[in-house]
């Protein structure tokens, strides 16, 4: 089902989601969507994204998908957080400016603390500065202004961790060394993780749509570049997909040839029912939000321990993460289900939980897997 057949409302219903708010801003130019999908664990937390969309309900939809996914994310990250998340529409190359920015900061403030944002697709640090000058409510700040600094190392770091419970799980042994590994997408996080995986003695595989990150990969590390389109018929043991989402469809699983699948891009499975494929084939999927919830948890750090502490906040990346990766395998394995669905009820238990600690009550079209 398409973005153009869903409508708001029923999708909201479906999902349980609490609101959506379009934010209009003449003077600037600033078109937005701020979705709030739950906030149980807490007020809702997610980035912004600043993308040139098709048409202004493709933009609703994906906000409204990757606000869900926060809430799962930091269910599973046992964060004491909702999910949320922001979308501006435009072009991040062409439209974005410190006017826009700080109207959208100005949206933020306007909720009162419900929603706080961060990085993502389309922004970084010095936009999340402009909005923080309209805005408290904002995580993902440089250092220098108290936050964490860039978290697509943690990002990465969390990604490779991953792969190596994955890999020990499929091939016996948590070594990525000689292991061949695809790579798709060479921004901030991808980047990173090609950077690990040389240090690991992988053999890496690695495509993105611009040569100039292509050639700078290239010349730093010992990689094989592939097409874009070609990446997925490598005769690779690990595919890790870091660009955008909705890569693992049909289409895609024809060609590919891994027996495991870990990385950080968001939304990954184009439909639930490709997750049931590559289940049914054999091939390990590690569900994205837990995988790339790294970034996450070292950017909330501060958030819960009121200071940041670097090592610390990577210790704790590093454990969360193997945890709620070997208990998704587990849950997989003793229900028989795929780990995408076990990903979903290790979060909703927690979700659950909470509520009920609280006296919230759950609605029953929420959908529950046991």
């Amino acid at each position: 089902m398409s973005y153009k057949e869903i409508k708001i409302f029923e999708y909201m219903h479906k999902y349980d989601y609490e609101n959506v708010f379009i934010c209009n801003d003449n003077s600037t130019g600033l078109k937005a969507v701020i979705v709030i999908h739950d906030t149980t664990l807490g007020p809702a937390a997610g980035g912004c994204r600043m993308w040139k969309y098709d048409n202004e309900l493709d933009a609703i939809h994906d906000a409204m998908r990757l606000a869900r996914a926060m809430t799962y994310k930091y269910a599973a990250a046992g964060r004491e957080l909702g999910g949320g998340k922001m979308v501006i529409i435009g072009d991040p190359k062409r439209d974005k400016t410190e006017a826009l920015l700080r109207a959208a900061g100005r949206f933020i403030e306007r909720l009162g603390g419900l929603y706080s944002t961060g990085t993502d697709v389309g922004t970084d640090l010095n936009d999340m500065v402009n909005i923080y000058k309209e805005t408290r409510y904002v995580i993902t700040l440089p250092r220098s202004y108290g936050g964490a600094g860039d978290i697509s190392p943690a990002t990465a770091f969390g990604i490779v961790e991953s792969m190596k419970i994955g890999a020990k799980k499929v091939f016996g042994s948590e070594s990525l060394n000689g292991l061949k590994v695809s790579v798709q997408g060479l921004g901030k996080v991808g980047s990173e993780v090609v950077k690990l995986l040389d240090k690991l003695g992988a053999k890496v595989i690695v495509c993105d749509i611009s040569d100039e990150q292509v050639n700078k990969i290239s010349k730093e590390y010992d990689v094989k570049v592939v097409e874009p389109d070609k990446i997925y018929e490598e005769n690779a043991d690990i595919f890790s997909p870091n660009a955008l989402g909705g890569i693992l469809n049909f289409d895609t699983l024809k060609k590919l040839k891994v027996k495991l699948v870990a990385g950080g891009a968001n939304n990954q499975l184009e439909s639930e029912t490709v997750g049931d494929e590559l289940h049914r084939k054999g091939i390990l999927y590690l569900p994205d939000y837990v995988v790339n919830s790294g970034g996450t948890v070292y950017d909330t750090y501060r958030l819960f321990h009121n200071v940041h502490n670097h090592e610390f906040a990577i210790e704790e990346v590093g454990n969360l993460i193997r945890q709620n990766i070997q208990k998704i395998i587990e849950i997989s394995e003793e229900n028989e289900i795929p780990t995408y669905l076990a990903a979903d009820r290790l979060a909703e238990e927690r979700i659950k939980g909470a509520a009920k600690a609280r006296g919230i009550r759950i609605p029953n079209e929420r959908r529950w897997y046991w």
